[in-house]
C-alpha cells in the first residue's frame, strides 16, 4: 500500500494497523473521522517508527498511545 498520498482510506488503515500494533481495547478511538488530515504525516511517522521497531515495551505504549491523544481532534 502506498502511504505517501493524504486520504480517508491510507489514515484509516494506518490507524487500524497502529490499533493492532498497540493493543487498542476501543477501537473507536481510532476512527478515522476523529483525525485531521493536516495530523496524517504525523500518523504516518509513528506507523513507521512501530512497522520498524517491531515490539514495544509498556512505556513506549503508553508514549504512543499518548501521542495519537495528542494529535487527535478536540
Amino acid at each position: 500500500m502506498n502511504l505517501e498520498n493524504p486520504n480517508y482510506e491510507n489514515m484509516k488503515f494506518i490507524l487500524d494497523e497502529l490499533s493492532n500494533r498497540l493493543d487498542v481495547a476501543n477501537r473507536s478511538l481510532m476512527d478515522p473521522q476523529d483525525y485531521d488530515m493536516d495530523k496524517y504525516e504525523d500518523l504516518k511517522y509513528m506507523y513507521e517508527i512501530i512497522s520498524k521497531k517491531g515490539s514495544l515495551s509498556p512505556a513506549e505504549t503508553q508514549a504512543f498511545i499518548s501521542e495519537l491523544r495528542a494529535v487527535r481532534k478536540g
